[in-house]
């Protein structure tokens, strides 16, 4: 059974990610999905792949697919099972096995339909079916519509350590209907409003101000609320990635909270927490570890962790044990000759990468608990 989609009461709103000839759109709105011009500029190939999930697949799917072959003469709907734990390899050659299948082209477009998983594994298996294909994100949780689903960074899970295996590959758009945040379970949505809490502490004190006062209205699914959070979210991070589309050096502070956040998800086994439950408590650890460099003030770092735990996202880490905490985090993609760097905070709206002393890491852990 479809979800019901409206017609938007307000026009979308369309922002750019300027990467030259590899640029693309972010459209933001209500009733997206139900909308042909919402595919404008998608290419019109003979044939099509929607791969969503068996969570969002009944919910959506039957509505793309009958959008979308109006746009191509062949539709065929991929859906793999739903989670975190599912984003390995053995899911994605189910991608592989069924393109093959179908005998798809290089021309053949990719559609993502579903959250962050769903827009990763999509992302790789565009990037590396026929050594590339065209693919459009679109994206139904709130965390992918901020974060996952705009940058181009695409892969899979690897035991040892998260997104470890990947490639950068740009969407052709990102389709950003706000409907489908109405169907969000409330972990989802919380999870999905960690990242939206991570631009104003890196990039924008005015917008983390803006998400201290109105988190009640976000929280209660507020259509204005979240379509401004939404648009801010994918705002700065298009001027970041624009910078810095391969996260040569600037791009990095997007990964604010991520390096605690990885090491949780790793430790405990992909899927115990969200994503976005490991991102929350990893910028609570990275704002204690930035005062306890006196790189930040505590009063800020207090303000981080208030608006962390209003937001439901758990403020304490799991016990891993300070040892396993550092293993983990030395598998960390910013890590460079086995030194861990995190993303730590100057001031709320400005970031910087530096690495921290072991020691200075295990107190930290040890007096959370960890």
């Amino acid at each position: 059974m479809s979800a019901v989609l409206h017609p938007p009461a307000t026009p979308a709103e369309t922002l750019t990610i300027a990467l030259g000839e590899r640029s693309y759109p972010i459209r933001i709105g209500s009733g997206l999905l139900g909308r042909a011009d919402s595919f404008d500029g998608v290419p019109r190939s003979a044939a099509a792949v929607v791969v969503s999930n068996t969570t969002v697949a009944p919910l959506y799917a039957r509505r793309v697919l009958d959008l979308l072959r109006g746009r191509h003469r062949q539709v065929e709907l991929i859906e793999l099972p739903d989670g975190e734990a599912h984003k390995d390899w053995h899911t994605l050659n189910l991608v592989f096995d069924a393109l093959l299948g179908l005998g798809a082209d290089r021309k053949t477009v990719l559609y993502a339909l579903g959250g962050g998983v769903v827009g990763d594994l999509t992302g790789f298996a565009a990037a590396s079916y026929m050594r590339g294909v065209p693919f459009v994100q679109l994206p139904t949780t709130l965390l992918a519509q901020v974060d996952s689903s705009v940058g181009g960074k695409t892969g899979i899970n690897h035991p040892l350590g998260k997104n470890m295996i990947g490639a950068f590959h740009q969407p052709v758009a990102v389709i950003a209907d706000l409907d489908t945040l109405a169907t969000l379970p409330d972990r989802e949505l919380r999870a999905g409003l960690a990242e939206v809490i991570k631009y104003g502490p890196i990039a924008d004190a005015g917008f983390f101000a803006w998400t201290e006062a109105n988190l009640d209205a976000l929280l209660a699914r507020d259509p204005q609320a979240l379509r401004h959070a939404v648009r801010r979210s994918c705002e700065i991070k298009a001027e970041v990635v624009a910078q810095d589309e391969r996260e040569a050096g600037l791009r990095a502070i997007l990964n604010f909270g991520h390096t605690f956040g990885h090491a949780i998800e790793a430790g405990l086994g992909y899927g115990e927490w969200l994503h976005g439950e490991g991102v929350g408590c990893g910028m609570v650890l990275a704002a204690a570890l930035s005062a306890r460099l006196g790189l930040l003030d505590a009063a800020s770092a207090g303000r981080i962790a208030r608006l962390v735990g209003r937001a439901g996202l758990p403020v304490l880490p799991p016990r891993l044990g300070a040892g396993r905490w550092l293993e983990l985090m030395r598998l960390d993609k910013k890590a460079e000759a086995g030194e861990i760097r995190f993303v730590l905070l100057e001031a709320i709206g400005r970031a910087v990468l530096r690495g921290a002393p072991d020691e200075t890491v295990r107190a930290l852990l040890d007096a959370h608990g960890a």
